[in-house]
């Protein structure tokens, strides 16, 4: 039970970290400090993946907003719902 409760814990974590980045995303200053250097070390792996697959889209790749943290934290979700059912229902 621990293992679950330390999972979601650290999904939860993730979520936020992607939230932090958007908003760090709106001010150049805190993109190159360390923390801003942090942030998207660390959320930078799970987002890579949803931005090139985006790119695959003509629409998408003219926007001027990044959706792929949004895709990311959405994936990130359903993750724990799934693992939610599997461990309670």
């Amino acid at each position: 039970m621990m293992i679950v409760y330390v999972t979601f814990r650290l999904l939860d974590l993730l979520q936020w970290l992607l939230v932090f980045r958007a908003l760090v995303s709106w001010f150049p200053q805190v993109q190159q400090s360390r923390i801003g250097e942090l942030l998207y070390a660390v959320t930078e792996p799970m987002i890579a993946p949803f931005r090139s697959l985006l790119m695959r889209f003509e629409a998408l790749r003219t926007m001027p907003l990044d959706f792929s943290p949004l895709l990311a934290f959405f994936v990130l979700e359903i993750i724990k719902v799934f693992l939610r059912a599997m461990m309670y229902g």
